[in-house]
This record gives C-alpha cells, sequence and structure tokens, in this order.
C-alpha cells in the first residue's frame, strides 16, 4: 500500500468521524431544511427589526431642532412631550384592565363548559363567535348598536329611562368593551385548554380530604392553573395593547384613548417622521417586555412541576 493511499484512507476515516460525531449532535444534511425558514425570518423580521432600530438613532431635523441635537433626540422627545409619553399611561389603562378582566372571567366560564350537560356546544359556540368577527366589524357593531343613533339608546329613550343619547362609544368605554369581545374568547380558548391537562383525580383526591371548592381552586386548581394563567394574560394583555382599529373607530383618538399605536401611526402618515415613529414603536416593545417579565415572575412563584393530566 503506498503513501497516497494510506493518505485517503485517514482522510475517508477522518470525515466519516467528523460526520458520525456531528451526527450524534443532531447535525446533518437535514438541517439545510431551516434554510428557507432562516431566510424567511431574516428578511421579514430581523432586517426591519435592527433597521427599525437604526431608525430610532437618526432624529429628523424638527426633532434636533426642538429637543436638542444628538443620535438620543428621538427619546428625549417621547419622554418630554406630555402629549406622546401620555399615551404610555393610556394605554395600559385599557390594556391592563381588559386583560385582567378577561383571563378572570373566562376560569369560571371554563370551567362551567368542561362539564357535560344540554346545550354545551351552542354555548361554546356563542363564547367562541366573536373571533369570526374581527376588531373592525366587532367596532362597526358597537358603533351601530350604542352608538348614539343606535338602537341601545333609541330604546331607552322610547322607554323613558334615558332623555338624551348615552355615550356608550367614541371614549374609553367603546374601546374597552370592543377588546373585552374580541379578546375573552382567545382567553377563554386557551384557558380551557390548559384545564383540560388537570387530571381531574387530583381535584377528586382533595374533595376526598375534606377541602371545599375555594381550598381546592386555591390550593390544588390555581398552582397547576398558574402556566396557562400566565401564558393568557401575556397574550391577552399584548392582544390588547396594541390596539388601533377599535382606539380609531370607537374611541377618542386624540383624547382618552390615545394610544401609543395611533402615536406611532400619527408620527408615521401625519408627520412623515419614520424614527419618531420607529422610537414609540420601541418603547411600545419595552412597556410589553416589562409587563411579561413581571407576569412571568409571578409565575415563577407558582408550582414548576407538571400537571400530569391529559393535556
Amino acid at each position: 500500500m503506498n503513501a497516497s493511499t494510506i493518505r485517503g484512507s485517514k482522510a475517508t476515516t477522518a470525515t466519516a468521524s467528523l460526520s458520525h460525531r456531528l451526527a450524534e449532535r443532531g447535525i446533518d444534511r437535514s438541517l439545510l431544511m431551516l434554510v428557507p425558514a432562516l431566510i424567511f425570518i431574516l428578511a421579514l423580521f430581523i432586517y426591519p427589526f435592527s433597521y427599525g432600530i437604526g431608525l430610532t438613532f437618526q432624529p429628523s431635523a424638527a426633532i434636533q431642532k426642538t429637543w436638542g441635537a444628538g443620535a438620543l433626540s428621538n427619546y428625549v422627545a417621547f419622554f418630554k412631550d406630555s402629549f406622546t409619553f401620555d399615551s404610555v399611561w393610556l394605554t395600559m389603562r385599557l390594556a391592563l384592565p381588559v386583560a385582567v378582566f378577561n383571563v378572570l372571567a373566562s376560569i369560571p366560564v371554563a370551567f362551567k363548559l368542561r362539564q357535560r350537560f344540554r346545550g354545551k356546544k351552542l354555548l361554546t359556540t356563542l363564547v367562541v363567535l366573536p373571533i369570526t368577527l374581527g376588531t373592525v366589524l366587532t367596532a362597526q357593531g358597537l358603533l351601530i348598536f350604542a352608538g348614539r343613533e343606535g338602537w341601545l339608546n333609541r330604546f331607552l329613550i322610547q322607554i323613558g329611562v334615558v332623555h338624551q343619547p348615552i355615550a356608550f362609544v367614541n371614549n374609553y368605554w367603546g374601546v374597552l368593551i370592543s377588546l373585552v369581545i374580541s379578546g375573552f374568547p382567545f382567553a377563554f380558548l386557551l384557558i380551557s385548554a390548559y384545564l383540560s391537562g388537570i387530571d381531574p383525580s387530583i381535584e377528586a383526591a382533595a374533595k376526598t380530604m375534606g377541602a371545599n371548592w375555594s381550598q381546592r381552586f386555591r390550593k390544588v386548581i390555581l398552582p397547576l392553573l398558574a402556566p396557562g394563567l400566565a401564558t393568557t394574560s401575556i397574550l391577552t394583555f399584548v392582544l390588547a395593547f396594541s390596539v388601533f382599529p377599535s382606539a380609531r373607530l370607537v374611541g377618542d383618538a386624540m383624547g382618552s384613548t390615545r394610544v401609543m399605536s395611533l402615536m406611532a401611526f400619527r408620527a408615521f402618515g401625519e408627520q412623515n417622521d419614520y424614527p419618531m415613529a420607529s422610537t414609540i414603536a420601541v418603547m411600545m416593545g419595552v412597556v410589553e417586555l416589562v409587563v411579561v417579565c413581571l407576569i412571568l415572575a409571578w409565575r415563577s412563584s407558582m408550582f414548576k412541576g407538571s400537571t400530569g393530566g391529559k393535556g
């Protein structure tokens, strides 16, 4: 056997050994299937996100003239301009109550619909039905039903309960109601899914040991349901926090429902200030991240094991 044959054999052995070691770590040619997904993420998320972050450090001439020159002028304008900064509080004032209500209200409904009874399918369908409407149709329905000339006001006036139309919409309450209608089905479906993963025998064992319903819920169900509550709270909050159509259609766009998404749209569409719009969008993400971290901190203080159920 000559030297070239020996070298070729060693190279083949080394290549095979390397391929074997990589395969043991899950690295093989099948990973090439991830390339289209990575390109998709890079093109539609990572690059636009990075570009938007970069824009926040390129303030317009008008911003620099008003709030001083520098790469952080957009952030200075955001925090010092009360008209813009107050949108954080106005958005939280909508998103937090909606998230809390939808999560808390979905728990007893999900508990009830976990049982078997006549009419369960019909009731479940009615609860989930608003998902099919969408935000815009929900807002339009509120305007028709609860507007100043809507059915509800005309009915109340005809029976003599009120003499002037009540402002149910085009204010804070209109947006709140719209967000509850559109967000509750999602909260209900998520809570129901997590409840199905809790083994009923655990609750039955606690009942056998003398625990009443309140004790069973606080000591057994709630800790096991904590992951579902955390996930549902996060998704419901983010859904409400990013509100745009409802705040514009059934709210007071430049008043009590001047949410951050509307301020970003105002900077982008009306003022043509893309860097400021990107700054507001980044701050939206920061606020959401803070709330998500707080919810996850609460989640970490609860039960961390497996629910042991079927879900």
